[in-house]
């Protein structure tokens, strides 16, 4: 597919920076918000936050990586962009809807698309209950948390904490524990993407527990949804050599 109107966005790095200035000048780039097409120049953390800002929108984003961590992002090249553009591959990644509420009876509703974490905020471990489509799995699980993972997800905080790398077309939900004391061989499970999971905090002021989606955090949190954002659909753009599909699937087998 043919872009025409393509806009760029970078993260503060002066590598990101020099080159938003050289593509921009380069391109004839368009305001971000009346582009067909958003470039992100940095590395991972802004293709999150690139993805947040434009998810109304749902207007595709081609990353390449002038950041830390690239795994979302393309290759840096400021040449044939244009046709890079026509040639790259969609990938389409369904977020994770969160509704929490507190022990003070407020509630919030936030939008993911690596995970949602139950993290304890002191240093008593957390105590949980897990329900999954309504049906209590485990009445107790006292560990420093849990968390719900999308495919696109599973390679990052999931990974970290042990869980399952899920390939994106999986239709899959990974649900890991963070350092599980009680009961101290479970070591998660893995869910359909139709599933709704329930966490809910035992012992909420004694103690307390946060829920963060992304980039939002709610402190204090007595008990939290979450399930798959049917309705919404984000796409981001891989160059054939370098799709993400293949980068899941290569990080099962790396030693």
């Amino acid at each position: 597919m043919a872009y025409e109107r393509v806009g760029f966005v970078a993260g503060p790095s002066e590598a990101a920076q020099r080159a938003l200035l050289r593509l921009r000048d380069r391109y004839d780039g368009a305001p971000p918000d009346e582009a067909e097409i958003i470039v992100a120049l940095g590395g991972d953390g802004l293709m999150l936050e690139t993805l947040h800002r434009f998810m109304e929108r749902q207007v595709p984003i081609f990353g390449m990586n002038r950041g830390t961590i690239g795994f979302l992002m393309n290759v840096y090249k400021e040449t044939g962009l244009i046709k890079r553009l026509a040639n790259a591959q969609t990938v389409e990644l369904r977020p994770l809807s969160m509704k929490a509420r507190t022990v003070d009876g407020e509630t919030y509703e936030a939008i993911s698309i690596n995970e949602v974490s139950f993290l304890r905020e002191t240093r008593q471990a957390g105590k949980l209950k897990i329900s999954v489509d309504g049906t209590v799995r485990i009445e107790e699980l006292i560990c420093d948390g849990v968390l719900v993972a999308t495919p696109a997800g599973s390679t990052a905080y999931n990974l970290s904490a042990h869980g399952p790398i899920i390939p994106l077309g999986a239709q899959l939900l990974a649900l890991t524990p963070i350092s599980a004391f009680r009961p101290r061989r479970w070591r998660g499970a893995l869910l359909p993407s139709s599933a709704r999971v329930t966490i809910e905090a035992l012992e909420p002021r004694k103690r307390p527990v946060s829920a963060v989606a992304d980039y939002t955090e709610i402190r204090g949190v007595k008990k939290v949804e979450i399930r798959e954002h049917k309705s919404m659909i984000l796409r981001l753009l891989f160059d054939p050599e370098h799709n993400l599909e293949d980068r899941i699937l290569n990080e099962q087998f790396t030693p």
